[in-house]
Order: structure tokens, then sequence, then C-alpha cells
């Protein structure tokens, strides 16, 4: 043992003295890095601000970082992980994909009869309303139905009940998200109250206006899980996927999320459809283009959720390769809209917001002007709110105006 600590000391004081060796004149050394080229201005502008804060920053274009500080820790997206959620659910359902809200018997009607109960079967539209049970009933009744013996029942199958993911605070279920279901009604919710019964309030709505135009319904409206192999009578068509997905993003809404996050799950792993699952394919989504993510839900009420500045840049960056990129830049907030009502004036700019106590992000696409194209950026940082803000659209100001 001692001998080879012997020739060890000899060979690193051969290194040394090889190392202190004069290079002749003339000679260039293997070892001397290349320099490196100076930050441009625009980049020193942002380093400034983001100095010694706990904010990561990434900004891409074309498959190469133009910016990062801090971007490869895993932090916390807030309602960012909407966006991971709308470009799984591009490429899983595309652009064009509309949800279905059928009624459906055991048995097709004969002369105008439903010999037995009536069923609402939801898929995940998040936006049922009144309205849509005033036209499914205007549609029954156009294909010629008269009576249903039975009763209108609204079906609490295809999706699990589940109303909480991991990282959650306990009230959320009360002041956050309304209950996920396959069959919505108005929100899930009566005078800002989220309610345990969607499903019976739309049979209830449903009964009312087949009666209203003279279709007799013998019993109750109630719920129940649908049985197998319903025959559809009438349908509802919801708005294209990249619709609802634009009314989510521009609103924020932790309950369509939910909702549209369960159906991915079904897409991905089938019935039930739960939040769980939905949060298993977010995960897969990004993991299938090399991006480290923690999924526990759809709307990023998850505190525990986890994906870096960089990663989710680089989602966003290759989304803009995909058939569904310019759908999905466009499903996101523009100034003056929604979320971003009030920030950014003049900028050209799609983003999404996100927000939990001392915790705000920013994530989209950004035109450089200097360059003609749109970058993709990430802003994720751990600071109130309000302080948070001004960082996030100084630096989304000086990529507008200066970057590249």
């Amino acid at each position: 043992m001692r001998r080879r600590g012997v020739i060890a000391a000899g060979l690193a004081a051969l290194a040394l003295a090889a190392a202190l060796r004069p290079v002749p004149a003339g000679a260039t050394s293997a070892a001397a890095p290349a320099p490196r080229a100076p930050k441009p201005g625009w980049a020193v502008q942002i380093d400034r601000l983001v100095r010694g804060l706990p904010v990561g920053v990434s900004v891409m274009d074309e498959g190469q970082d133009l910016y990062r500080h801090a971007a490869a820790r895993p932090r916390t997206p807030a309602s960012n992980e909407k966006l991971l959620l709308s470009m799984s659910l591009l490429e899983v359902l595309g652009p064009d994909a509309v949800l279905l809200t059928q009624a459906a018997a055991a048995v097709p009607p004969v002369s105008g009869i439903v010999a037995g109960d009536l069923w609402i079967v939801g898929s995940g539209d998040p936006d049922v309303r009144a309205s849509t049970m005033r036209l499914l009933a205007q549609r029954i009744s156009d294909v010629g139905v008269t009576r249903v013996d039975g009763s209108v029942l609204g079906s609490t199958g295809y999706f699990k009940r589940d109303w909480f993911a991991p990282g959650w605070k306990r009230d959320f279920p009360r002041s956050q998200v309304a209950l996920p279901t396959a069959l919505t009604f108005e929100g899930n919710q009566t005078g800002g109250v989220h309610v345990r019964d969607p499903e019976l309030r739309a049979a209830r709505a449903l009964r009312r206006e087949l009666r209203d135009l003279g279709v007799s319904v013998a019993g109750p409206a109630g719920t129940g899980k649908a049985p197998p192999g319903l025959a559809p009578i009438a349908e509802v068509d919801s708005d294209p996927l990249a619709e609802l997905l634009d009314t989510m993003n521009r609103y924020s809404s932790n309950f369509w999320a939910e909702v549209l996050g369960k159906r991915l799950g079904v897409e991905t792993a089938g019935q039930p459809g739960s939040i769980a699952k939905g949060a298993s394919a977010i995960h897969g989504f990004a993991a299938g283009r090399g991006v480290a993510v923690l999924a526990l839900d759809g709307s990023g009420l998850s505190y525990s959720n986890r994906v870096s500045p960089r990663g989710l840049t680089r989602l966003l960056d290759t989304a803009e390769d995909a058939t569904w990129g310019e759908a999905l830049r466009e499903a996101l907030p523009e100034p003056g809209q929604g979320t971003l009502s009030g920030r950014l004036r003049h900028v050209r700019v799609h983003a999404k917001t996100g927000t939990l106590s001392s915790i705000s992000a920013l994530s989209g696409y950004v035109w450089l002007r200097r360059t003609s194209s749109w970058a993709s950026f990430s802003i994720l940082a751990r600071m109130s709110k309000d302080r948070a803000v001004r960082l996030e659209d100084r630096i989304v100001r000086i990529l507008w105006r200066r970057a590249s």
C-alpha cells in the first residue's frame, strides 16, 4: 500500500511539473479553453434582473438555448401544469376532437317509445349546461321519441369520483376545483358552491326539457352507473378540443383541467378516468420527449408537481413542429385576455400564467422582433405574485424588443 502511495505521489509531481513547464514561443497549449463569446446586452440585462432571486428562466428558439438561468432545477409549475396537459391532450386526441354527451337506452325506441330508462352519458365535456340539455332534448324529439316509460338517469360512470391529488391543500375541493365528472352540468356548482350531484341536476334538466317538448317521462330523474351496450338515441358535440383548451387556459380553470385530465386518462389507460391516470399520461408524454416531469394532477394545484424551466421550454419548442403546434400557441392567452388582462400590453406573446402561495409562473411563446420567430420561454419563481409579475413582464419585454 505504501509503495502505491509513493508511485502515485511521483506521478502527481511529474504532472505538476509538466503543467508548469513554459510553452515555447509560437506554440499553443491543447488544454487552453477557447474564449467565450460575450453575452449580448439583452442577456446581461436579464442577468441583472434575476441575480440572487429564487427564479429559473429558460428561452429556446428552434432547439437552441438563447438564455438560461438556474434553468435545470425542477420547480413547482402551478397552473403552468395546464400547458403540459394541453400538449398531452393535443398529441393524443388532436385539436379537432369533440367530446360527446349522449342520450341512450338499453334498446332503441320502438314507435317513438323508450321502453325503459333514458340515460345521459357524458365523456368529459366540461361545458355541459342547461342549453346542452335543451339541445339534446330537441334532438331526442327530432328522431321521433314521444314517450319514456322509465326514468331519465344521469350516468355516474366513465370517470372515478376522485376529488383530490397529492400536494393539494385540504380545502381545494371546496375552494378551487369542483368535482371532476364525466357528465358535468353548469360547472358542477350552483351559486358558487361546488356540488356532488351534477349528474342528477343534468337528468332533471333533460326531463324538464323533454316534457316541455311534449315528450312524456314516466319516472323521476335519477343517477346510476350506465350499463354497457346502450343504444345511442341522440348526442351533442362539445366545442373542438382546441377551443376547450383556449377557454381552460385563458381563465385557468382548474375544474376544466381536471375533467379534461381524466378524459386524457381514459384515452391512455382506459376507463374509469381518474386524476392519477391523467397525471401519469402527462408524465409519459414528457418522458417520451426526454423531459423529466413529476405530475400529480392536470390543473397545477399540487405543490408537489415538478418541471424545470428548460424542460418546459424544450417541450414548447418541439411542439412548434407538431401538427398541433399552432393550435397550442393559439390556445394560450394573449395580452388583455383572461389571466393576462392588464399585462404585457402591445407585446406579441402567448403565455400561460401560474399562481400558488408564494409561487408564480409564466411560460409560452414570445415573438422575437429581430429574428421574426417565436421563441419558447419559461419563468418559474418562488416569490410573491406582485413581485413575480413585475419580473416576468420585464423579462418578456426584453425578449420581445431585443433578443437575438
